[in-house]
């Protein structure tokens, strides 16, 4: 499967869309945004640039990737003020995979004009753009960037790795999507190996795009205990293995289809992120904290929704599912975490990783 080519959030604007499924994502970045308020404005404050240059990569579609371009804008003019300066350009560039639905960000550009106009500011030049492509390797000309920002987009993983697979070309992870109790060692040591690649890629890629003393924000699912298998970011995974394995009892899907259908996603600890950084070597860690977030009023709806809104290119790829069986899918995992979360208190985590360029 070619996942750049088949992975995207669902577009548009309507019910099953990310546009209105991405709100546990924006508490992450609301959460944080004093962080990315913070990051930029250092930025700014020690390079004083004409023109400063940003990309936020993996932007998806819907409304949050113009909140973070409204969140950098408020800060840099906020700093520009103190320091009586004069605030910069900006050039704002909006990645994510050829397939993501660019229109819809786009057409809430309006709205956030009036948005920035409305809050007093003297409006300086925004250039918005979009840059398709995998962020797994180059986008941007040689240092044209001062701040790089990621949300909840480098738990992908460029593929499924390939290590999980035997010869045959069949999984040696049956019975588990991700890495779970079930699964053997080669496959955790497979994801972890596909992570550091695909990192280590990731950082250096930015290392050549960043400016020296350029700043990038990563906040992507991560995980603070050694095992995966316990982890709550797995366990969303073990609960749609079980929703699709409901299907395969009912007749409605094949069980050897269900077993060769993994997931490129991987949660990564502390020390993980830290030991590449440091390989890498172009970067010097400011800041890498685990932020465990637990919302009391979530309910299983909204993180099936979510789920659905963010799996279901990938699962209509595979699997070939129409809306009925979409629907009965998520209703059925809606189910299954709402039970879970009755039974225990879930507390999903996440990492955070500020980085500067040497």
């Amino acid at each position: 499967m070619d996942i750049h080519k088949a992975f995207h959030m669902k577009g548009g604007v309507g019910d099953n869309s990310y546009s209105k499924n991405s709100s546990l994502q924006k508490r992450v970045a609301e959460r944080l945004k004093h962080i990315t308020a913070w990051a930029i404005e250092e930025v700014f404050m020690s390079e004083k640039p004409k023109s400063l240059g940003m990309a936020d990569l993996g932007c998806s579609s819907g409304p949050n990737a113009l909140s973070n371009i409204k969140q950098v804008v408020e800060a840099v003019e906020k700093a520009s003020r103190r320091m009586r300066e004069a605030p910069p350009e900006f050039r704002v560039y909006l990645n994510d995979l050829h397939s993501n639905d660019f229109n819809t960000i786009f057409q809430g550009l309006p709205d956030l004009y009036r948005d920035l106009k409305r809050g007093g500011t003297n409006q300086p030049p925004l250039y918005i753009a979009a840059c398709p492509g995998t962020f797994y390797g180059r986008l941007f000309p040689d240092h044209s960037l001062h701040f790089v920002y990621s949300s909840n987009s480098l738990h992908w993983l460029s593929t499924v790795p390939a290590g999980i697979y035997e010869k045959e070309g069949r999984s040696m992870n049956r019975k588990s999507i991700y890495i779970s109790e079930r699964s053997p060692p080669v496959v955790r040591k497979a994801y972890l190996e596909q992570f550091q690649h695909d990192f280590s890629l990731f950082l250096k890629s930015r290392s050549q795009e960043l400016i020296r003393g350029g700043r990038m924000l990563l906040i992507l699912l991560g995980r603070t205990l050694s095992d995966h298998a316990h982890c709550a970011n797995s366990f969303l995974w073990e609960l749609l293995y079980q929703s699709l394995a409901h299907l395969v009892a009912q007749g409605e899907i094949e069980e050897e289809k269900l077993e060769s259908y993994d997931v490129h996603f991987y949660a990564p600890s502390k020390a993980e992120l830290e030991d590449e950084v440091r390989k890498e070597g172009s970067f010097k860690t400011e800041m890498v904290e685990m932020v465990e977030m637990r919302d009391e009023d979530v309910s299983g709806s909204a993180v099936a929704k979510a789920v659905r809104s963010i799996q279901e290119s990938m699962l209509a790829h595979h699997f070939g599912f129409g809306e009925p069986i979409f629907d009965k899918l998520f209703h059925h995992y809606a189910l299954l975490i709402d039970r879970e979360f009755a039974q225990r208190h879930v507390k999903s985590t996440t990492a955070l990783l500020l980085l500067t360029k040497l």
